[in-house]
């Protein structure tokens, strides 16, 4: 069952190699959507897959990649169509 997903990720998560992580980590599991910095300091994120790529990439996103300090992460339900897994410009 495909799964999407909207994450705001709060902490020291800019500047750290975040989104690369991210992205590498979502193309690893088949998983699809976006990633991109907020101007306030935190990541936001819109992952689609199969439940379980879905699941494994909210987890990371909780923990990151040893660089980050991973406060908090809000997750909601997400919606759209996404093929491959972009960066995009900060907002």
């Amino acid at each position: 069952m495909k799964l999407t997903r909207h994450l705001r990720i709060y902490g020291l998560v800019q500047g750290v190699y975040f989104r690369d992580s991210l992205q590498q980590q979502a193309e690893a599991l088949e998983a699809s959507g976006w990633v991109r910095n907020r101007r306030d300091g935190s990541v936001e994120a819109m992952l689609q897959g199969e439940e379980t790529a879905v699941e494994s990439l909210i987890a990371w996103c909780r923990v990151g990649n040893g660089r980050a300090q991973v406060e908090r992460v809000e997750v909601e339900s997400g919606q759209g169509e996404f093929t491959g897994f972009e960066r995009l410009d900060t907002v």
